[in-house]
């Protein structure tokens, strides 16, 4: 039991600084909902009803794929261990939600996601350094003067490097002015991030797929693609009601 509230109550630092993160990327996204549409009440309620949404789909995700073990032991589902998680039930679970919750307002999901932007690149960042405090999404290893030891080797910091790419896409996205085309921002984060991780997994210690790209580059690759087509999209319909 002591155990139990020492991990409730003292979690790691690498959590600290996630939560941190979007601490900070939803209060700056709070500043300017409203230059999207967004009331700064819509604003809260999809960061607190979609952080819901996405630790509880990623939880639930990850026991669905492995319920029967489970079931011999339901009460393991609450549990605090943090591994317990799948990432993709989680997205899935966040998008359900706002979708539902944005029809359900008659809020443009367009506007929404440029209002979140600020909330999803600040994340990224925390993200970035909880990896790197946690020792997790580590490099390969290098002989660069900047590697840093890891796991037995000297590797490329490659949880710092994702940090300032997305600082620095951040930075980009927050300097956009404010009469573009619904879901530029949104898009054009998607797109950017996409790109530094085809470039940036590169230093990634993981195994090729096909040919020198690893899975994570060829996801990459596809959702680039899937932006260039929106960007298109919402770019040409705003040129038109001009």
């Amino acid at each position: 039991m002591i155990a139990l509230f020492q991990n409730l109550f003292a979690p790691p630092r690498h959590i600290i600084l996630l939560v941190l993160a979007v601490w900070l990327g939803a209060t700056l996204a709070e500043r300017r909902a409203e230059r999207f549409g967004v009331s700064k009440d819509d604003l809260n309620n999809f960061v607190f009803y979609g952080l819901f949404a996405f630790v509880g789909g990623g939880r639930l995700a990850y026991v669905l794929q492995h319920l029967s073990i489970f079931a011999k032991s339901p009460l393991s589902a609450i549990s605090v261990n943090l591994d317990l998680f799948d990432t993709f039930g989680a997205f899935a679970a966040f998008a359900i939600f706002l979708v539902a919750y944005t029809q359900k307002k008659s809020i443009p999901l367009w506007d929404a996601l440029d209002a979140l932007t600020p909330l999803f690149a600040l994340t990224a960042v925390g993200l970035g350094l909880s990896n790197f405090a946690s020792g997790a999404a580590f490099g390969a290893p290098t002989s660069a003067a900047w590697g840093v030891e890891q796991w037995n080797a000297v590797r490329h910091p490659t949880q710092l490097y994702d940090a300032l790419a997305a600082l620095l896409i951040f930075i980009l996205i927050w300097r956009f002015k404010a009469n573009l085309p619904a879901g530029v921002s949104f898009l054009t984060f998607v797109a950017l991030t996409s790109l530094s991780q085809i470039f940036l997994q590169t230093y990634r210690a993981r195994p090729p797929l096909f040919g020198a790209w690893n899975q994570s580059q060829v996801f990459a690759w596809l959702i680039l693609l899937v932006c260039f087509f929106f960007l298109e999209s919402r770019l040409s319909s705003q040129t038109k009601k001009n």
